[in-house]
């Protein structure tokens, strides 16, 4: 019997005049995700479907279950649909499961078929109680839930399913600039800004020889992790040591961090608008430390004006953390290396600063020759989940 792997898109589906845009990007995700692969995909409205070689099943499975807009997926056997063929079908796939209480569910999308899904499901539950022994019916909480979908040109019979990553495809809801710092917080902003469709390109802020080349080591790896969810991150590794020193020599050191932010997020501006990217993305908490109360906030975010995405601005650490393990970057998170956020911490940061304080300190050196030539000076990174080691000259 053939067995294909069945996607079912779920919040695609609610997309209307725009889903064809939506599975079209998919398709070519999941195309560019089993490129190394022999298998053929093919696409409906309601479905896509994977024909693979039976050697592949398990290494395309892992591929896929890195894939955002996903709802479920199933490995189903594909055949005629013709009634007698469905039954000995069923029959040769229950026999080899073992069960003592099971479920039929039957989707009949082929209105042409003679018997109603309700009925079919009787049936069949039927036929298999009679030809195995010591078995029964539970509705409600079977060992084995048989599922039957009778589309319109196969019928496709299936046992168990899969869970996806749900979300949208990556490429569908345009580009943000992720500020990733070695940290927790900033790898799962990056990850839930990917589950909504954004293409990630990865900032990071690098003081040597303050910071160390472990430190940047570091966010390689980091980046590395959230490119299994898309074909690849561009990383942009900035040398901030001449601003970051020239705003502790001259600035009071209360006031810093929030200086420093306002630094970071003019270059992540320039950055945006460089890259062509729509937004500015970071792993921001609130009240999580002094530059993230409301009132920093406010102050830092004056610099820009362009959109500050912060996906875990209202979640409590430990939820952080739990995603965090979940995607596979907290124990990186966790080495050791400050970044250039965590070293010359003040004892006291002001945690309610005054914008006009701010605008006063910042007169007193010449940043924007600073960030000018930071940026020009920034060393490029293309980053996939293979491959680390691949850089690219400056844009």
């Amino acid at each position: 019997m053939e067995r294909v792997i069945m996607i079912k898109y779920g919040e695609l589906s609610t997309k209307k005049g725009n889903i064809n845009f939506f599975i079209g990007t998919l398709y070519k995700n999941i195309k560019e995700k089993l490129k190394n692969y022999n298998v053929n995909i093919y696409k409906d409205i309601s479905r896509m479907y994977i024909e693979f070689d039976d050697q592949d099943l398990e290494k395309i499975l892992e591929r896929i279950n890195n894939i955002f807009g996903l709802h479920e997926y199933v490995v189903a056997y594909k055949i005629e649909t013709d009634i007698e063929k469905i039954k000995s079908t069923v029959l040769e796939i229950v026999k080899k499961e073992p069960f003592k209480t099971f479920k039929v569910e039957t989707k009949r999308s082929d209105k042409k078929f003679p018997i109603s899904s309700l009925e079919f499901s009787k049936e069949i539950g039927g036929l298999i109680l009679k030809n195995i022994d010591n078995i029964k019916v539970d509705v409600h909480n079977p060992d084995l839930l048989l599922h039957i979908e009778i589309r319109n040109t196969n019928t496709y019979i299936y046992i168990n399913h899969y869970e996806g990553l749900g979300g949208y495809p990556n490429g569908t809801l345009g580009k943000g600039m992720l500020m990733l710092s070695g940290g927790i917080d900033s790898p799962v902003a990056g990850y839930l800004s990917l589950k909504r469709g954004i293409i990630l390109e990865a900032v990071y802020f690098e003081a040597i020889p303050h910071t160390s080349m472990e430190a940047r080591n570091k966010v390689i790896n980091l980046t590395k992790k959230l490119a299994k969810y898309t074909n690849k991150i561009k990383l942009h590794i900035i040398p901030f040591t001449e601003i970051q020193e020239s705003i502790y020599k001259n600035i009071d050191s209360e006031y810093c961090i929030t200086i420093m932010r306002r630094m970071m997020y003019r270059i992540m501006e320039d950055l945006v608008k460089l890259r062509k990217a729509q937004i500015i993305i970071n792993g921001e908490s609130i009240g999580q430390v002094a530059s993230q109360t409301l009132t920093s906030m406010q102050v830092i975010n004056n610099v820009t004006n362009y959109p500050v995405i912060r996906p875990v601005a209202c979640l409590d650490k430990l939820e952080i953390i739990d995603i965090a393990k979940k995607i596979d970057t907290y124990d990186i998170s966790i080495l050791p290396y400050e970044d250039c956020c965590t070293i010359f911490v003040p004892k006291h940061p002001v945690i309610n600063p005054d914008l006009s304080k701010c605008i006063e300190y910042e007169k007193t050196f010449n940043y924007e020759e600073m960030i000018h030539k930071a940026i020009k000076r920034r060393i490029i990174m293309d980053i996939t989940e293979e491959d680390i080691n691949k850089f690219s000259d400056l844009l």
